[in-house]
């Protein structure tokens, strides 16, 4: 038998045991079975109301305060991550990408956002599509980049609270397999065009879906921690005009 199981059995014999010594203390102290048994059954027929109060309501109350707790450390990480590896990214990819001019105004992000103009700018990007012209990658570059931090992107992998976040995870190891990708091959110049074509692919889909992510970690910056989102926009890689340094007008 399991030490666990051992526990529990242990722990339910007792309180059985201490509940009926109570009751039979209680009717040789009193020698009144009568009440003893109206007030034995009452506690029976409250039991179903006890366990909906315990395991329907106050389960689900520290359940949700357990998962905004998980939540914020999550976000801890997405913003570790942004950091270091999802913003530099983003300004090499956006540099290759022709149509960012038109998407340019999605992205430039004010202090008088709401949370609605975070969800309409998402459900256009479903509509728009951004593409990365390979000749514009530095490829060497990136594959120096992606090899740095490769030892910092395998940790996400392992851990287990990333997991929670599916679409972040899926981020994850697009990134990870764009890592392979580049590291396999000893040269990245004068490849064939069939084999840019492959890489093309790859790099598209972490573009595509490291922008998506930025995007909601842009809201959530902007919802929690205001100083941290100002910083983000002196950062941002779609704003050319962009820059940490604050100039003050004359």
């Amino acid at each position: 038998m399991k030490e666990d199981t051992r526990w529990k059995l242990f722990a339910g014999i007792l309180l059985v045991t201490l509940t009926l010594a109570m009751l039979t203390a209680h009717y040789l102290i009193f020698k009144d079975e009568h009440h003893l048994f109206i007030f034995f059954a009452g506690d029976l027929a409250f039991i179903p109301i006890e366990v909906l109060v315990v395991t329907l309501i106050i389960d689900q109350m520290l359940e949700s305060r357990e998962k905004q707790r998980r939540m914020e450390k999550l976000n801890m990480l997405i913003g570790a991550f942004f950091s270091r590896v999802g913003t530099p990214l983003l300004h090499r990819l956006v540099r290759a990408d022709a149509m960012i001019d038109n998407l340019k105004e999605y992205f430039i992000i004010g202090d008088d956002w709401k949370n609605e103009m975070f969800q309409d700018v998402q459900k256009c990007l479903q509509d728009k599509s951004c593409s990365v012209a390979i000749d514009q990658v530095d490829l060497e570059d990136l594959k120096n980049f992606l090899g740095n931090q490769e030892e910092f992107v395998i940790r996400f992998v392992e851990n287990p609270m990333v997991l929670e976040h599916e679409t972040f995870t899926d981020l994850i190891l697009t990134i990870n397999h764009l890592d392979e990708e580049l590291k396999a091959r000893d040269r990245l110049d004068h490849l064939p065009p069939s084999d840019l074509a492959h890489l093309t692919r790859d790099i598209q889909r972490v573009y595509s879906q490291l922008i998506p992510e930025w995007l909601k970690y842009m809201e959530y910056l902007k919802n929690h921690y205001p100083y941290l989102f100002n910083l983000a926009m002196r950062k941002n890689p779609f704003d050319k005009s962009a820059s940490v340094i604050i100039q003050v007008g004359p």
